[in-house]
């Protein structure tokens, strides 16, 4: 689970500053504030784990990649290739890892948070490149490891460290290579040292946690009629919820099961998911089943309220399929997984955007096979429907303060400002910004103004 983000220099951010991560986080803010930005560079990151380029530091993108960020240049605020593209990721682990030197075996370092630092900068070519990579192995107590590949003046690397003692090895004193990527030492720069091995642990895990990212963007792809699966397994429901009725029918297949938390009753996949659609009052229930036996054809049938007929989820209101890859997403996911959603309450009712906040409360609460998920939800919305329930929420103890990161996305001139919401044990936000949801205030003045004239 990502603890903090932190960048500078990327599109219209200057410096974010330390953005604490919640299970919970909530991204207000105008249109083309910067919001989705954020989200662009964890994609980026992650398209650069994926890709079998290891000398590329960073993969902007092309037409079949998650995001396309155009040219560095592109990617640069102000677009000024003197600038350098710096930002840090914090991450809570599955489980502590444990680092030993192998030249002095009763030393040991545990950490169950991991941090990394990257400053990139313009090559020759304009390309990114890396100027440093800096890795933090931490505890309760605070950093118990630490890590730098640092290139000098003269382009040459050094491997550094406060807590470690890296010891060269005999005969092998060539230079450092370029870093592969822009989280990996190279193995050729390992052997240098004797007890450089552990720094895969770090690339490993920072790639686990860069492949349990996803995304689901504001626009879904609209309902058929029929949907073809052939035992497939979709990492998730994609960027448009195009794989939503096949991450159902592959959880169903895997006989998975859910409850929305501890003493909550298991359902399976479909059944959680269809209980939901019914809570937020979209329909009354919701199944996929095969055209036909033995066929790879299935239709989503539904219906609206008790007593109507079975239709076809193409015959009945626009929401039922904007709001069910949302649903999937939130609970298909693999334990520990972090997802990133943009306006998930788009074409809802106000009401079913209210509850969204409801499903998600469940989502990052929800147990299988008896486990915590450890789900988190980092959510860009436009609800003021949403946050209300939200504020409720918190007021009535259903989840913590702790458990919610709230903020506004504003203009600053060129650059942009991110503003973390104080929500205090009432629910109620002490800062309030200016014209959060628009000048409510004054539309109701003009309103009781015009009723008098």
């Amino acid at each position: 689970m990502l603890t903090k983000l932190h960048l500078k220099n990327f599109k219209a951010w200057k410096d974010t500053g330390s953005i604490r991560l919640a299970p919970l986080t909530v991204i207000f803010g105008a249109n083309s504030a910067g919001k989705s930005s954020l989200g662009h560079l964890l994609l980026a990151l992650k398209q650069t784990a994926l890709s079998t380029d290891r000398k590329r530091a960073l993969h902007l993108g092309d037409t079949s990649t998650l995001i396309d960020l155009g040219t560095f240049s592109d990617c640069l605020h102000g677009h000024d290739l003197t600038n350098s593209l710096d930002f840090g990721l914090s991450w809570s682990l599955p489980k502590p890892l444990e680092v030993r030197d192998p030249l002095l075996p009763s030393q040991r370092y545990q950490g169950d948070r991991l941090g990394l630092d990257v400053s990139l900068v313009a090559g020759k070519s304009g390309q990114p490149e890396v100027q440093s990579l800096h890795y933090d192995l931490a505890n309760k107590e605070g950093v118990v490891l630490d890590v730098g590949l640092t290139r000098g003046e003269n382009r040459k690397f050094s491997l550094d460290s406060e807590h470690y003692r890296f010891v060269m090895a005999d005969g092998r004193k060539w230079p450092l290579e370029e870093p592969e990527k822009f989280y990996r030492v190279s193995e050729i720069s390992m052997a240098r040292f004797k007890n450089a091995g552990f720094l895969t642990d770090f690339a490993l895990a920072t790639e686990t946690m860069l492949g349990s990212l996803s995304y689901l963007g504001p626009l879904r792809k609209h309902p058929q009629r029929t949907y073809q699966w052939s035992g497939d397994t979709p990492e998730g429901v994609g960027q448009m919820g195009e794989n939503a009725i096949a991450a159902i029918l592959a959880a169903q297949n895997e006989g998975r099961t859910l409850n929305r938390g501890p003493k909550r009753s298991l359902q399976s996949f479909a059944e959680f998911v269809a209980g939901w659609l019914k809570d937020l009052g979209v329909i009354h229930s919701f199944v996929v089943k095969p055209v036909a036996e033995g066929r790879k054809e299935y239709e989503v049938l539904v219906k609206t309220h008790a007593k109507a007929p079975e239709v076809k989820i193409t015959d009945v209101g626009f929401g039922v399929s904007q709001v069910l890859p949302v649903l999937v997403q939130a609970f298909y996911c693999p334990p520990n997984s972090t997802i990133w959603m943009e306006q998930p309450e788009i074409h809802l009712h106000p009401q079913v955007q209210a509850e969204l906040a409801d499903v998600f409360i469940s989502a990052i609460r929800s147990r299988e096979d008896g486990k915590a998920r450890n789900v988190q939800l980092i959510v860009e919305s436009h609800s003021e429907h949403f946050l209300n329930r939200l504020q409720r929420r918190i007021a009535e103890g259903e989840i913590t303060p702790d458990d919610v990161a709230i903020y506004f996305c504003k203009r600053a001139g060129s650059a942009t400002e991110l503003e973390p919401l104080e929500v205090n044990l009432y629910g109620d936000i002490e800062n309030w910004p200016e014209n959060f949801f628009g000048d409510e205030m004054a539309d109701l003045t003009r309103i009781l103004h015009k009723q008098g004239e």
